[in-house]
């Protein structure tokens, strides 16, 4: 029986002094706000008192730690799933601000529908929507929860609401540890609900592009 509903949640800040994007860099856990933040989506699927029957994540370390409390809170142990990971950039490593000053990097930003700094948007449309459709068909019924990243996330709610891919990286609704909530309808997606339970006043979200 497919799932009833799938929840894509974001991981928790990241600790990052230095402020880079470090997109698919390794050794980058979640701050102990970011620790906090994971818990608190995973009260609040919870507190929707609906059954989640599998849990998906990225294979990536915030990713990881993201899905524990939901790991603990419904007793499922993670799926790592390669297709919800966070997009390339040419940017990883660097500081934005700093990089857009160097005349070099410019010509990474010549074609930003693409986007020409990273994975095209499409091809994350593509692979996101083949994870969450396999994700749906292989559970037991229940709901499926998904811990990925802003952009996929993000890019993803375009898709379905029938919007155009470009965008303006600044200007997304998808907060640190926020849940967008679908439903599948005669094989299409569609969204139900979008929530940012955790606390972020404070946070440092300078991760990725």
């Amino acid at each position: 029986m497919p799932a009833d509903r799938l929840h894509l949640v974001r991981h928790g800040e990241v600790h990052n002094p230095r402020g880079v994007l470090y997109g698919r860099l390794p050794g980058f856990a979640l701050s102990d706000a970011g620790h906090r933040m994971a818990r608190s989506a995973a009260d609040y699927v919870r507190a929707l008192d609906r059954p989640v029957t599998a849990l998906i994540a990225s294979p990536l370390q915030r990713t990881r730690e993201s899905a524990q409390p939901f790991a603990d809170e419904f007793s499922l142990e993670p799926c790592i799933d390669e297709r919800v990971i966070e997009p390339t950039n040419v940017f990883e490593g660097s500081r934005m601000r700093r990089a857009l000053r160097n005349p070099l990097n410019w010509r990474h930003l010549r074609r930003p529908s693409v986007p020409s700094w990273g994975e095209p948007y499409r091809a994350v449309v593509s692979r996101m929507a083949a994870a969450m459709d396999d994700a749906c068909d292989a559970a037991d019924g229940g709901d499926v929860v998904v811990v990925s990243h802003q952009l996929p996330i993000w890019i993803t709610h375009l898709a379905v609401a029938g919007q155009p891919l470009r965008h303006d990286p600044r200007r997304r609704r998808c907060d640190l540890s926020s849940v967008t909530s679908f439903e599948r309808d005669g094989g299409r997606w569609r969204e139900v609900g979008y929530a940012a339970p955790a606390s972020t006043d404070d946070a440092v979200d300078v991760g990725a592009v």
